[in-house]
């Protein structure tokens, strides 16, 4: 065991830790079924916020990131535009204010609002929504599965641990088993705790990890100190041309390969089909994950604006500031360190637990990995939450016991949850990595949600038949496409999403015009209601008929303006520690320029705007 006994008395406190918190919240989930999903609506968006980033910071993500910082360095900010995480941009200046106005438990709930609650159409958009949310949800938690097992193996190698397990485990299943173990402490709090449960939880989480990226970066800069990174040329600049650019040979000649297997060669070609996918996938809205529950249960619509925001503040400086810390420390000790894994294959993805592993001291470690669990298990149960609230909420009360006692509901909650991790797991037995997961989310499923979920907020003729057949479609062809990617070479499963996005257009619009459109009372009141920009003139014409009074939005232009310059200061978040870390004193005095101006113009056109409606 490479742990000592005071880093294995951290992670044991904060498992406990956890454990308290599902039994002390118990009592408080089980009152009703919005106090065990949403918090009741009653908790403040800075809390919900910081639970948000906390879902956001999580193990499998920031093993990816380590390892395209070693790869790509300062040019690696651009690649997470895969989600996009400018998504949070775009909620921050309107989406979420949009969604939050609904008063809605779960996405497919939210439904009802935009197309009315009558019709096979609207059952059938209704059912591949709680689909694919479902799908998101396993698929999520098989990822992060995925990336603990992987973790925690470099701690505990099999060798020193199956002295005390009374049966033997094949090595290929060894991240799997150490992934069981973890998630069985998550699931106990998120399935007891609700969301109450889950927000305090990530507050101790987030407090934990704040404390060790300040230690770790303390330790990273003093040990970089008098020393130059080994390098290729470009690995200092954000900046790029049609061609990456970085040449590892005669470095670290096994990063060509990473580069070549990764696809981002012709960084350029994929920098543009990254935005083009990026900018709809954010005009589509959350997907109906833990991201989209946080913001239904915030109090007001105002304060999911303001939520939305506050998660790119407290996320980005400091788990960037990890990440660059540890990429550091594996660029300066990269020959001391064993990246194999079980079958001799260098593995870049160990890069993170490599570091902490060989290079922290004691106590460092075992906050770090309490925090890097309590990472895990945030996702994890916020994710849980999400599934659940799919599953109880609009399958179970909607169809199957509508009449259903509260302490029904709570124990189908219970029940859900269990058969919900156990799907989880068994997904994470049969994908290989981290990165064939992210190729499934986000290639796969995300890909096919895109153009649905824009026109539902955008059009008014676009209807329940058009958004059952254009998420079938998409959806479809995307995980065709991303299963024939996994075992063929056909190239980046991204450049391939011009084909998705004209198949689900197809589907959208052919779907939308064989079916009559919405009812115009349900319309009126999602247009009154939400308050929405876009191609609504027919029903805004309908309303003002009405209240002549009535003040259309006629925000587009300055939301984009803030989305454009919100991006780059999401940007501005990003590089700051990372120059900081790197010492380059020029380029962070202009970010930090370039940020302070930023903020003092979303004060006025965001800020001071948000209770405008």
């Amino acid at each position: 065991m490479h742990l000592s006994v005071i880093d294995l008395s951290i992670i044991a406190l904060y498992l406990l830790a956890t454990v308290f918190i599902g039994l002390w919240y118990r009592k408080k989930a089980r009152k009703n079924k919005e106090s065990y999903m949403l918090g009741g609506k009653s908790l403040p968006w800075y809390l919900l916020g910081l639970s948000d980033a906390s879902d956001m910071f999580d193990i499998s993500g920031t093993m990816w990131m380590v390892s395209l910082c070693f790869a790509y360095g300062m040019k690696s900010i651009w690649i997470p535009w895969l989600w996009p995480v400018f998504n949070q941009v775009f909620l921050m200046m309107y989406l979420s204010r949009w969604l939050r106005r609904s008063n809605a438990s779960t996405g497919a709930e939210w439904l009802k609002t935009r197309f009315g609650n009558n019709g096979r159409a609207v059952g059938a958009s209704h059912t591949i929504v709680i689909v694919f949310a479902l799908f998101c949800c396993f698929g999520y938690l098989a990822y992060g599965f995925i990336g603990l097992g992987k973790f925690i193996e470099i701690f505990a190698p099999w060798d020193a641990v199956k002295a005390y397990v009374p049966f033997d485990v094949p090595l290929k299943y060894v991240p799997q088993f150490y992934g069981i173990i973890f998630t069985l402490f998550a699931m106990f709090y998120s399935i007891l705790g609700g969301m109450h449960g889950i927000v305090l939880g990530d507050v101790i989480k987030y407090v934990i990890m704040t404390a060790a990226c300040i230690w770790i970066s303390i330790i990273a800069v003093m040990k970089f100190q008098g020393h130059n990174l080994n390098v290729p040329n470009g690995w200092y600049s954000p900046f790029f041309g049609l061609h990456l650019n970085l040449n590892w040979s005669g470095i670290i000649t096994e990063v060509n390969q990473k580069i070549k297997d990764d696809g981002y060669s012709l960084f350029g070609v994929f920098f543009m089909m990254m935005t083009f996918r990026g900018f709809f996938a954010a005009l589509a809205g959350p997907a109906p994950t833990y991201d989209m529950q946080k913001i239904l249960s915030t109090r007001t619509p105002e304060e999911a604006s303001k939520m939305s925001g506050f998660v790119n503040i407290i996320l980005l400086p400091i788990r960037y500031a990890l990440i660059i810390s540890l990429t550091l420390l594996g660029l300066l000790y990269y020959h001391q360190m064993n990246l194999k894994d079980a079958t001799g294959a260098i593995d870049f993805e160990r890069i993170l637990p490599a570091v902490i592993n060989d290079f922290l001291p004691v106590g460092l470690v075992g906050l770090l990995l309490a925090g890097l669990l309590g990472a895990f298990m945030s996702t994890f149960s916020g994710t849980l939450n999400a599934a659940q609230a799919y599953i109880v909420n609009d399958i179970y009360v909607k169809y199957v016991s509508p009449k259903a006692s509260t302490k029904k509901i709570m124990s189908m909650n219970y029940l859900v949850g269990i058969l919900v991790v156990a799907i989880g797991v068994l997904l994470g037995f049969l994908i290989k990595n981290i990165n064939v997961a992210l190729e499934i989310i986000v290639s796969g499923l995300y890909s096919g949600y895109i153009v649905a979920n824009v026109l539902k907020w955008h059009w008014w003729r676009f209807n329940a038949n058009g958004f059952f057949w254009g998420m079938l479609s998409g959806t479809v062809i995307a995980i065709v496409l991303a299963v024939i990617g996994l075992n063929y070479d056909i190239g980046n499963i991204l450049y391939w999403f011009p084909l998705v996005f004209a198949v689900s257009i197809a589907g959208a619009v052919i779907g939308t015009y064989t079916a009559p459109s919405t009812e115009i009372a349900v319309l009126r009141s999602f247009y009154i209601n939400v308050h929405p920009w876009g191609a609504w003139d027919h029903i805004k014409n309908l309303v003002m008929a009405d209240d002549p009074n009535f003040q259309p939005n006629k925000n587009f232009k300055l939301n984009m303006f803030n989305v454009v310059i919100g991006t780059i200061a999401q940007l501005c978040l990003t590089i700051l520690p990372m120059y900081l870390m790197l010492m380059q004193k020029l380029p962070l005095m202009v970010t930090v320029a370039i940020l302070v101006v930023i903020i003092t113009i979303l004060k006025k056109t965001w800020w001071n705007k948000l209770n405008d409606y």
